[in-house]
């Protein structure tokens, strides 16, 4: 594929060399640099769409034992974060399942609740981010329960919403 794309871009770069007429050459000069603009964007991805690592799902984890909230933003939003990482990658049939998702959703609803009143926390980027890494996990819990583990087309969305979040986080914004 990419090869394909380069001859293109090799072709379109040429067409400018059988010009006829000033106006004609202008039209291929355009087309020439649209077409290179458009082989250099599929060909040379930007950084911001880089893969992120999925991990595998496992079952060995260390629940932890604070749970709620503290009433500091940035150490509610890492903590609440954390604890959305740890459950994203459970395996189903993990030791204490269902608890971790059911306090989870319980601390993602408190979350929620305390910081969406305060407009200079709802602003934040990591706010909106972490508010719709929360809607997809609970939706799941909702949906499926808290003993099923999420999809891996779920799990991908997330983690790259996570790494956001925790960008976003270390921005304090």
């Amino acid at each position: 594929m990419k090869t394909q794309l380069i001859v293109a871009a090799a072709i379109a770069s040429t067409a400018g060399a059988f010009s006829v007429s000033n106006e004609q050459s202008a039209r291929r000069q355009f087309l020439q640099t649209a077409s290179t603009a458009a082989a250099s964007t599929i060909l040379f991805p930007t950084i911001a769409s880089a893969e992120i690592a999925v991990p595998e799902q496992s079952k060995e984890y260390e629940f932890p034992s604070e749970w709620g909230l503290t009433y500091s933003y940035e150490t509610d939003a890492a903590r609440v974060r954390s604890h959305m990482v740890t459950a994203t990658g459970l395996a189903k049939g993990s030791d204490r399942m269902e608890d971790f998702g059911k306090n989870l959703k319980k601390e993602m609803i408190d979350f929620v609740s305390y910081y969406r009143r305060f407009p200079q926390v709802a602003g934040k980027p990591s706010f909106s981010t972490l508010y719709t890494s929360i809607n997809v996990l609970a939706g799941h819990y909702t949906s499926y329960g808290y003993k099923y583990p999420l999809p891996e087309k779920r799990r991908k969305r997330l983690y790259q919403e996570y790494a956001e979040i925790d960008k976003s986080l270390k921005r304090s914004r």
